[in-house]
């Protein structure tokens, strides 16, 4: 095959008027204006508002392109585009050789007879799909109605395209259109690899990997193929018919290495290569038995991933598109996203069904990472038609992207939507005639995504929704905590205290979660200094959920004492939201085996906003991802008050039985240690155990005046973790003095004069102080802690590594620490 690469330098000419900029493949347009100078950052302050007709408008992406008579001179010659987004018309020399109206499908034109010898021009012309979504709603015989937020592109719907790029609660209205992916004129004469992918039969001692390769034929034949995987290999000769085909081919692995999720042990990859005609095909296949168990029990209807035998606790967040302009995605940024939640002990990440399937090299990095995959189908809050050309798309959608990812080891389930079935109920529409809508549902859901999914990929399970019940059951997955998935999310929408995370045992709770302004150098980013004010106009177009930052005020209310000032505000709702999603972690994993996952939403962010993320759109760690990092620990000890009485437990996702010390002390807000005692902590592989519990009245006469602090000693591993007896703004917290001592170098080797480029930070305090946060101004960098407690005669040692070099001296003035009692005088 013969393959020009069409990413680059291309123009994006806006139709209206025929002005033209400097654009570039992979790339969006609104990234392209942005960097002509034409428009301003549609993240900074309100200027979001002031780029809403770009959506409105076609563009087209133009290029020349050299061809020359060997390429002319092949059968077949086409023009491949991997994402085309979303409604477009692709013209050579002026004739149009084809159309494309579903972004998640990967187009293929015969360009042969369009093309001359020498130079030709390739024109992509991109028709609003703001526009079109209009257009096809008024087409309609009855609405089918979509979850709106406050600034939207409607009926987004109707149309295949990312839904989130439309406005969410949490991201902006950019409606993009441009070339997303790869590019490229393809020139053949025998045979085109479209799909490579396994399955596995495992025995004793070895695995045979099945390994299918589809590819299109330009005329009948004969050809060799050749596969290996690792260092096994196997080779035949395989006739095929003009079109479309399929060829299989066993190799067996003697002695396999297994891959593992995070945390269970080494995700072990196979270099897996075809070799077929004249093309070569690389993938990576990692050789693993995976199962969903969902069976009946007194408690309902369980869910488990059993991997290799093992049920896995899963631990980890939702994946949201990591930027709403696709031009301004990396791998860095990409590979960041990942190590930090491989950092943090997850072991699974939800892709989202608002966003999008992800880039090759998203599922390759969980792969390496050890990081499963729960996968929804790209549908979200919302009802969708059921016509015959939309069905006919959406098939097409999912049989390219289940056939392109089904080889990846860290897919574990396809999930056919997020909340579609709650959505059922959410409409007037719907609500009136449930029927039409319930039948439309289903003809999309099980009639093609779940058919298409079960033909395309019989090893993995199909699951009808994010949350369900399973196949064939509609109920409320959102209040009903007995069956299947759950979202749980009566603590942020309902404004349920925390304490309600201990009203439900979900046997896998897929989302809940709590909002936190970014930080300070992030809100910086988007707002000038006079906006820092929680309901300037700036800060709250920053702030999607339409009572987002109420519900944050409010819930200072109940747990702590107001802040002082709009740094101490933003210090406190990282401080919040880490509390929220710790209290419900900690009891939901004391649960196992009842409960088997939690993912909270969400992991990233698509803009600088306030959000629910943990890690903000620059990629810095809020609060509540290093205290992920503590209460995702394989070994957890932990502690909850209810109805008046205190449980400690000892949670072990580890493959064998923990033998440790826990120390439970009862510790004064002056660092005296009222009451202490030590426990024999033992638990068995993959298991939670309760190690002691005691009525509050016990521990402290008055709880005000006391916490509980616990000390767990594995090996030579140490893990503290603290408990509040009464809320914090009851609580009598001293004015502790924390000091930080920093000096250049980190860990030092024998000998060795310390990590270059890293910071040591050595904190003491002298008395208990809660929640202390290190924050180092504009230096960006990874802190190794942070939002932890400090008891006074113990210090503390932080590192920091920053990205760029900075002086000991810059370093020493940015950096300032926190901690709860300074915010309120």
């Amino acid at each position: 095959m013969k393959s020009i690469d069409l990413a680059g330098a291309w123009r994006l000419v806006q139709v209206s008027t025929g002005e033209s900029v400097p654009a570039v493949v992979p790339g969006d347009t609104h990234s392209a204006l942005l960097a002509a100078g034409k428009i301003p950052d549609p993240y900074r302050g309100t200027n979001e508002l002031d780029v809403q007709g770009i959506g409105r408008e076609d563009w087209a992406y133009e290029r020349e392109l050299d061809v020359d008579a060997p390429v002319l001179q092949e059968r077949r010659v086409e023009l491949s585009f991997d994402c085309l987004d979303t409604f477009a018309e692709v013209l050579v020399n002026g004739t149009s050789v084809g159309r494309a109206d579903n972004m998640f499908v990967r187009w293929t034109f015969d360009v042969k007879k369009a093309l001359r010898e020498g130079r030709n021009t390739v024109r992509v012309l991109f028709t609003s799909a703001e526009r079109t979504a209009a257009a096809e709603a008024r087409k309609l015989r009855y609405p089918v109605p979509h979850v709106r937020y406050p600034i939207q592109s409607p009926h987004r719907n109707l149309v295949r395209k990312v839904q989130c790029h439309s406005g969410w609660d949490w991201g902006p209205c950019l409606m993009v259109a441009g070339i997303s992916g790869a590019a490229s004129l393809d020139a053949w004469s025998d045979t085109r690899v479209d799909y490579v992918y396994t399955e596995q039969k495992h025995g004793r001692d070895t695995v045979v990997v099945r390994v299918f390769v589809e590819f299109e034929a330009a005329q009948a034949g004969e050809q060799a193929l050749r596969v290996t995987v690792g260092d096994a290999s196997a080779e035949k000769k395989v006739r095929f018919e003009p079109g479309a085909n399929r060829a299989g081919m066993d190799v067996t692995v003697e002695r396999p290495r297994l891959w593992w999720p995070n945390g269970h042990g080494e995700p072990h990859l196979y270099d897996l290569k075809v070799w077929f005609g004249t093309q070569q095909a690389s993938r990576q296949v990692g050789l693993r038995t995976l199962e969903l168990v969902n069976k009946e029990d007194k408690s309902g209807l369980s869910m488990q991933f059993r991997v290799n035998g093992v049920d896995i606790f899963c631990k980890g967040a939702n994946w949201i598109p990591y930027d709403a302009l696709p031009q301004r995605e990396s791998l860095a940024r990409l590979e960041h996203l990942l190590d930090s939640a491989q950092q943090a002990h997850m072991n699974m990440l939800r892709v989202w069904g608002g966003g999008r399937y992800e880039t090759d090299s998203f599922y390759t990095g969980c792969d390496r990472r050890g990081i499963l995959l729960w996968h929804d189908m790209m549908f979200s809050c919302a009802l969708y038609p059921a016509t015959p050309s939309f069905l006919s798309s959406v098939e097409r959608e999912v049989r390219h992207q289940v056939k392109r990812l089904r080889h990846h080891a860290c897919i574990a389930l396809w999930c056919g939507n997020n909340e579609d079935v709650g959505a059922l109920t959410w409409f007037p529409e719907s609500k009136k005639d449930r029927d039409r809508y319930i039948v439309d549902y289903d003809r999309l859901n099980e009639g093609v995504v779940g058919r298409v999914v079960d033909e395309c990929d019989p090893t993995r399970t199909f699951w009808p929704s994010s949350p369900s019940a399973g196949r064939g059951d509609y109920s409320d997955n959102w209040h009903d905590d007995r069956r299947g998935d759950m979202h749980y999310w009566s603590v942020w929408h309902e404004g349920k205290p925390f304490s309600a995370y201990y009203d439900v045992t979900p046997r896998f709770c897929s989302e809940f979660g709590y909002q936190s302004f970014p930080s300070l150098r992030t809100i910086r980013t988007y707002a000038a200094p006079e906006d820092f004010n929680v309901t300037s106009p700036v800060m709250e177009h920053h702030q999607r959920h339409p009572r987002g930052n109420s519900a944050i005020t409010e819930m200072f209310t109940r747990y702590f004492r107001m802040p002082d000032g709009f740094e101490n505000f933003v210090y406190l709702s990282q401080v919040q939201q880490a509390l929220a999603i710790k209290t419900a972690v900690e009891y939901w994993r004391s649960l196992r085996p009842l409960c088997m996952g939690t993912l909270y939403w969400q992991l990233n962010d698509t803009w600088p906003v306030c959000s629910w993320s943990s890690i903000e759109y620059d990629g810095s760690w809020k609060l509540l991802h290093h205290a992920a990092r503590r209460f995702f620990s394989p070994l957890l000890l932990c502690a909850w008050v209810k109805d008046g009485e205190v449980s400690v437990m000892l949670v072990n996702d580890l493959p064998s039985e923990v033998r440790a010390r826990a120390v439970v002390s009862v510790v004064g807000f002056d660092g005296t240690v009222l009451r202490e005692q030590s426990l024999d902590a033992r638990a068995s592989a993959g298991s939670a155990r309760r190690l002691a519990s005691w009525p509050v009245s016990d521990l402290a006469e008055r709880p005000e005046n006391a916490f509980v602090h616990l000390a767990l000693e594995h090996g030579s591993q140490r893990s503290y973790n603290e408990l509040f007896l009464a809320e914090p703004k009851r609580s009598a917290l001293a004015a502790a003095r924390v000091t930080a001592e920093v000096v250049a170098g980190g860990r030092r080797a024998p000998g060795g004069s310390g990590a270059p480029g890293v910071f040591a930070i050595r904190l003491v305090s002298d008395a208990p102080a809660f929640h202390v946060a290190l924050e180092t101004g504009d230096i960006q960098g990874e802190l190794s802690d942070n939002d932890f407690t400090l008891l006074p005669g113990t210090a503390r040692s932080v590192e920091f590594r920053p990205h760029v070099a900075v002086t000991l001296e810059k370093f020493r003035r940015s950096l300032s620490v926190r901690h709860l009692r300074d915010t309120y005088t």
